[in-house]
């Protein structure tokens, strides 16, 4: 049994039992002490929001670094305590702006496409859709070991998730699914492979995935972009209406429009809610970085 799986099954266990107050302090003091040591991830969460807000003095980005952490360090306490949520306090501790967007949608009888960030909880998102009407069909990145990406599947699928294996027969899968009607989720803010698509974000060149885009040329479902972000109460979702296939250029070209309007979108909220976006990883693709293999 690995040393990582270990770790995460002790979190699983301790964080689930703990009384919430308890639980959540300790995540906020471990988060202070992981952004005090300032490894890799703390610096590249650092260097990220800088991009986002250059507007920042050092001392105010310090801060947003230290409430970036906590709040990624929130969605792993609510990681680990989510299966023994109630239906009430998976619902009432969401707030939708816009739900008419995808619940209209969904009505139609097209099914529906959202693309998200890493912000907020999307799990909890993804949960309260389950829980109300709308269970989400979606896809995970496989994870080593094997023991955890099975345990990470398995959590999914307990809050009411169909999740998929990410890989090149998964798109085929999510086109069937959307013609059954159903909601396809995907967070969409980075790819750094080959087969991502160039955008400018924040003046910077960066990859974004070209999934969303793709499903929804070829099977007609609306493309709904959407923000999740912490409230002190729980999360709000925000959506907003569905990007337009545009009428004329090759599918790459459409494609590669489609991105960009939803990297437009994104920088839209990041600006005001920085430091909900979890994103400890490398996004933009200038400076040192190097092309995947």
């Amino acid at each position: 049994m690995s040393p990582t799986y270990i770790g995460y099954f002790v979190a699983w266990k301790l964080l689930g039992f703990l009384p919430e107050p308890r639980a959540y302090a300790l995540m906020d003091w471990l988060a202070d002490q992981i952004t005090k040591r300032n490894p890799s991830g703390v610096q590249r969460l650092r260097s990220n929001y800088l991009r986002v807000r250059p507007d920042l003095a050092e001392p105010e980005l310090q801060a947003a670094v230290k409430a970036g952490m906590r709040s990624y360090l929130r969605y792993w306490c609510d990681t680990f305590r989510l299966p023994k949520w109630s239906h009430e306090q998976i619902v009432n501790r969401v707030t939708v702006i816009n739900d008419h967007l995808l619940r209209d949608a969904l009505a139609a009888g097209t099914g529906a496409i959202v693309s998200l960030p890493h912000a907020g909880n999307w799990d909890h998102a993804g949960a309260y859709y389950c829980e109300t009407g709308a269970p989400i069909v979606t896809v995970a990145e496989h994870l080593e070991p094997e023991r955890l990406f099975r345990k990470f599947l398995a959590y999914r699928e307990s809050l009411g998730m169909e999740v998929l294996d990410a890989s090149a027969r998964s798109l085929g899968t999510l086109s069937q699914r959307l013609r059954q009607g159903r909601l396809i989720a995907l967070v969409a803010d980075r790819d750094l492979s080959k087969n991502g698509v160039d955008v400018t974000f924040f003046g910077h060149p960066a990859r974004m995935p070209a999934g969303p885009a793709v499903l929804s040329i070829q099977t007609g479902a609306p493309l709904l972009t959407a923000f999740v972000r912490y409230l002190e109460s729980g999360i709000e979702i925000t959506f907003e209406p569905a990007i337009e296939v545009p009428s004329e250029g090759k599918q790459s070209e459409k494609i590669a429009q489609m991105i960009q309007e939803s990297a437009a979108r994104l920088e839209q909220h990041l600006t005001c809610h920085v430091t909900d976006w979890h994103m400890l990883q490398r996004i933009w693709i200038d400076g040192d970085f190097k092309e995947r293999e």
